[in-house]
């Protein structure tokens, strides 16, 4: 049994890893919130110590380490993403390996310092890749790699999540903060297209809004017309007859790939995965906060050239 701690314990995206932690049979000994509405420990370890200052969780963490040996072996980060850096690094400093959500850095600039750290302490720094252990997308990339090597696919991905007005109040709203919308919702799924089609060689930005954006990108063996929404608006786009909530779909050469299901118990499988010393890795990532990073930074160029045709409905 491993000892766990976790950052970031009142966020969305931590009860999926406190069920992963305990479905590997292992414990959570202690978390840490800013915010006190964290009744979910409850469900899956009612005896984790519990903090809501940085400080005094750090203190504990020490006193476990040099007065009842009890070390922590994995922290758990599920902080929002312009912390996930200086958690890592805690991490690190205390003996333990890190796994951290998505994104694991803003800036590929951070990855580079991040290996340095963990060359250093011998210590591992894991991130969640969950879209790779998708049993749909596993066969994807097996159909892509055993086709012909010169053929360049066409690729729309198109991702509509509303989000309600709170969104643009919280961190998830700050571009500082959150990456904007390609990092914070996008980056697992430009992960996900250059593990199948290979590196990027080109990237445009069609449009760039707080609550949307569009672009272009080129891969190895594909060409990805993108778009990303978290307005509720933009499902009127989407040609369903039927009342939907949210919007996710990718065509390669005009044929939609189905992976709705399958979700479950993916972070699941990735604690299994890394508990066995085969994670995803900083390296595994880079390719990815590359993009973004670079989606960040680009002057939107319009809607011209090729672009996600959803967009012909909107302007």
């Amino acid at each position: 049994m491993k000892n766990f701690a976790v950052i970031g314990v009142g966020g969305y995206i931590a009860p999926r890893h406190l069920k992963a932690i305990k479905d590997t049979g292992n414990n959570c000994i202690v978390a840490l919130d800013k915010n006190d509405s964290v009744g979910i420990i409850d469900s899956y370890f009612p005896e984790s110590a519990f903090f809501t200052e940085f400080e005094r969780f750090d203190r504990f963490v020490d006193k476990l380490r040099r007065e009842d040996n009890n070390q922590i072996d994995y922290v758990s980060i599920c902080s929002p993403n312009y912390l996930h850096d200086a958690h890592v690094r805690f991490a690190l400093r205390i003996g333990a390996h890190a796994i951290c959500e998505k994104p694991l850095t803003l800036n590929p600039w951070n990855l580079d310092a991040l290996q340095i750290i963990s060359n250093e302490y011998q210590r591992n720094v894991y991130t969640i890749l969950q879209l790779r252990l998708h049993d749909q997308i596993k066969k994807l990339k097996q159909k892509i790699e055993q086709s012909s090597h010169d053929k360049i696919y066409d690729v729309e991905l198109t991702y509509i999540t509303p989000r309600g007005k709170w969104y643009l109040a919280s961190w998830k709203g700050d571009i500082d903060k959150s990456g904007g919308v390609a990092t914070n919702i996008g980056v697992h799924f430009f992960d996900m297209l250059t593990w199948i089609f290979g590196p990027p060689i080109n990237n445009v930005v069609n449009i760039s809004q707080p609550t949307k954006m569009a672009g272009l990108l080129s891969l190895q063996k594909a060409n990805v017309k993108w778009f990303l929404s978290l307005d509720k608006n933009d499902l009127l786009y989407c040609n369903n007859k039927q009342e939907i909530k949210s919007f996710r779909s990718i065509k390669i050469d005009n044929e939609e790939i189905e992976f709705s299901d399958g979700f479950t118990d993916l972070h699941t499988i990735s604690y299994q995965n890394i508990l066995n010393n085969n994670g995803f890795t900083i390296q595994d990532v880079r390719l990815a906060i590359d993009i973004v990073s670079e989606i960040r930074d680009k002057q939107p160029i319009g809607v011209k050239g090729d672009y996600n045709p959803i967009l012909n409905k909107m302007f």
